[in-house]
């Protein structure tokens, strides 16, 4: 499969109060050869794929396990309950597609776009995104401890459960989401930013976490206190966690 291609932009954000922000590579795939929810495909792109026998095919089927895929659009497709699992999109968009129950273990994500996905259960633990940008999910249970997010965009939507228990986090931005809980247990995080973000419960036991800007996002509760050193908080975030840290710390406060 042809090497994804690097954009030369890159937009760097300024440091902010010792915090740097995430770091973020524009994402535009082009030239896409459209595949439909029923496996046609149309179109003047170029793309291509490799099934698992490592046999090249026009790429007008839906990918299947272990299949290389690249500049593709997929419009409405419907993947429930489909083996993606160690499949790579490169340079794809993905436009209200269904992915309940589909198997994305190990799959890999490279200059690619998700629209309005909709997954009562996304199961992609150990699965790589790098320049993603997914806008407006409604996920239930997504699963995806163990990841590896680089330059990763979510803006808007829904999820009920995001894990990325043991995952890393790099460059990475959730923007103007709501989340029911947040699973950031022994996770590596560097340049993370929740922005404008609803919470439940952010859980952060074992976390590694730096240059992690929570501020502008509201939490009902947080779990893991020691686990938030290297995030930065707003003046209203620390009141609201000032029983909580007195607890922890043993405090009286009279």
């Amino acid at each position: 499969m042809t090497p994804p291609r690097r954009s030369a932009a890159r937009s760097v954000a300024s440091v902010e109060h010792g915090t740097d922000a995430p770091r973020l590579d524009p994402v535009d795939p082009r030239g896409l050869v459209d595949v439909g929810s029923d496996g046609t495909g149309t179109g003047t792109g170029t793309g291509t794929g490799t099934d698992h026998t490592g046999t090249d095919h026009p790429s007008t089927d839906l990918p299947g396990p272990h299949d290389s895929r690249e500049l593709e659009r997929y419009v409405g497709a419907d993947l429930t309950d489909r083996d993606l699992e160690g499949t790579w999109f490169s340079e794809c968009v993905f436009e209200s597609p269904r992915l309940g129950a589909a198997r994305l273990r190990g799959a890999r994500f490279v200059e690619s776009v998700l629209s309005d996905s909709f997954a009562p259960e996304l199961a992609a633990s150990r699965s790589t995104w790098h320049d993603v940008r997914v806008e407006r999910p409604r996920w239930g249970s997504a699963e995806l401890f163990d990841a590896d997010l680089r330059s990763v965009r979510i803006v808007g939507g829904k999820i009920d459960y995001l894990n990325l228990r043991g995952a890393r986090l790099t460059d990475v931005v959730i923007e103007g989401c709501s989340i029911g809980e947040l699973d950031l247990g022994g996770v590596t995080a560097l340049r993370v930013a929740l922005v404008d973000c609803r919470v439940g419960t952010l859980d952060v036991t074992r976390a590694s976490l730096a240059h992690t800007d929570l501020r502008t996002t509201s939490f009902s509760r947080i779990d893991g206190l020691a686990g938030l050193s290297g995030a930065t908080i707003d003046d209203d975030q620390l009141s609201m966690l000032a029983p909580v840290l007195a607890a922890h710390l043993g405090l009286v406060v009279d």
